[in-house]
């Protein structure tokens, strides 16, 4: 006789705290069954190479919490799950959502398809407001970020406590599965080095958290911008992947508040704010990872040179705050969020390249490249989006570098080969004297590149190709 069971289909909740889904299922049910299911069928397009790399340990870490009882499989989810229903005697099916359109689809065909035999639950465990249910006054979306998230967001009830969750582990007898199978690695050197500096499990997360609301967050509001500071939190990746609810976080922040006298929790808060706002836009507008939200960037000349674009994702365009940020990404998984926004615009603005093209390494390359924060980033960036950055705000990446990265310590951590330039010329290599380049062994043109592009002309450039498009 089966024995009847309920099964958690984990996807971006890769926890057992604070887990809606797991929450239900526990107080309802005394045998839970976990899987997950790597769905590469029904997908827009595969994650990238560093999303798998964090997948596979936050899988192997969630596998141990549950005593090497979760079940790996790959395929059309509605098939493997109907396989499971008809291998155990399955009372309820239950998840967390997700918001982009080919996940909304597919879940609501398999929703559909499981309802015919069994029960079928699903819940907010990603967010802290749902997309539908803050809109304006006469029903319609927001399009603008700040009265989204003040009249919209925190007029609404608070978003929920977090809540412990008391799983009782069951030892099924379904056939074994290996994370093996599933084939996220390939086994490179360079998977190896993007991990030197991370701890991939839940209680990493956790501890993360604590460090920062202990040690960071007193001054996030100044010190976020600078890319060699540890006012950062750095917990992007977790929460992309749901190693911590968005919502142990919103309540940590709120009791640190209370404490400290500033308002960088308030500025953090905003933070997760945007974060909602950028799955807000997806759920609304649901091409946002390929068309421009602003329709008249269809006419923008873009010029998209290879060679400028290698140059880019090589970290060697002459610029230093340029090439750190881009070093970073490669040897690392991520990117501070200031360098972010200094390369993305020098990318598109001063190099005239699609936004879509930084947007598809970033997502090979990033360990929190989720569709809506990156598809977001990016429309804000380039000034495509409903509420983005004025595409003639062109981020200037040596003031900026100047201005955020005033002793050169990010520049010269990630570009070893100009450290020893004095700061008046780390962020500008090309200005030093040749005869103090021959005495420091730094040979611009030759130890490091000379600028790709002049800033004030390719600014000109990019302003004209504006202009162009406004008036057609």
């Amino acid at each position: 006789m089966k024995n009847k069971v309920s099964i958690h289909w984990f996807r971006q909740d890769l926890r057992i705290q604070d887990n809606p889904s797991l929450n239900h299922l526990s107080k309802n049910y005394e045998n839970i069954v976990c899987v997950y299911i790597l769905d590469e069928i029904n997908c827009d397009r595969t994650i990238g190479s560093a999303s798998k790399v964090w997948l596979h340990n936050a899988l192997e870490d969630l596998n141990q919490q549950l005593n090497g009882n979760l079940i790996f499989l790959s395929g059309d989810p509605l098939k493997v799950l109907d396989e499971l229903t008809n291998f155990f005697d399955v009372e309820e099916i239950s998840w967390n959502r997700c918001y982009e359109s080919w996940t909304i689809n597919r879940d609501k065909k398999i929703k559909e398809y499981l309802k015919k035999k069994i029960k079928v639950s699903s819940f907010n465990g990603l967010l802290l407001w749902e997309p539908w249910e803050v809109l304006k006054d006469n029903g319609t979306p927001y399009k603008v970020f700040t009265p989204y998230y003040k009249r919209g967001c925190l007029s609404k009830p608070p978003p929920r406590e977090p809540k412990e969750t008391n799983l009782k582990i069951y030892d099924h007898n379904f056939k074994q599965t290996s994370l093996k199978d599933l084939k996220l690695l390939k086994n490179k050197k360079w998977e190896e080095k993007i991990l030197t500096n991370w701890k991939i499990s839940e209680v990493e997360a956790k501890n993360t958290m604590k460090s920062f609301f202990l040690n960071g967050v007193s001054d996030y509001s100044e010190g976020r911008n600078f890319p060699s500071k540890k006012n950062v939190s750095r917990l992007s990746p977790y929460i992309h992947w749901g190693q911590i609810s968005v919502n142990t976080l919103w309540h940590n922040a709120m009791k640190i508040s209370r404490t400290i006298n500033s308002n960088s929790a308030e500025v953090f808060m905003s933070e997760l704010g945007w974060r909602e706002f950028a799955y807000y836009l997806l759920f609304h507008s649901p091409n946002l990872q390929t068309k421009n939200l602003q329709n008249k960037f269809d006419r923008f000349p873009w010029n998209n040179d290879e060679r400028f674009y290698n140059a880019w994702i090589r970290g060697k365009t002459g610029y230093p705050i340029i090439d750190a940020g881009m070093r970073e990404l490669w040897q690392t998984g991520y990117m501070h969020n200031r360098v972010r926004m200094i390369v993305g615009s020098f990318l598109v603005k001063n190099l005239l390249h699609d936004w879509r093209r930084g947007e598809a390494w970033f997502w090979d390359c990033l360990f929190d490249a989720s569709t809506a924060s990156n598809s977001a980033s990016w429309q804000w960036v380039a000034g495509t989006g409903t509420d983005s950055t004025p595409y003639f705000r062109i981020f200037n990446p040596i003031t900026q570098s100047q201005k955020f990265d005033p002793d050169g310590a990010y520049i010269r951590k990630f570009i070893p080969e100009i450290k020893k330039l004095p700061n008046k010329y780390i962020f500008s290599p090309w200005e030093t004297p040749i005869n103090l380049q021959q005495e420091l062994s730094t040979i611009v043109g030759q130890d490091y590149p000379r600028p790709i592009v002049e800033i004030k002309s390719s600014r000109e450039l990019a302003l004209s190709a504006f202009a162009s498009i406004k008036q057609n």
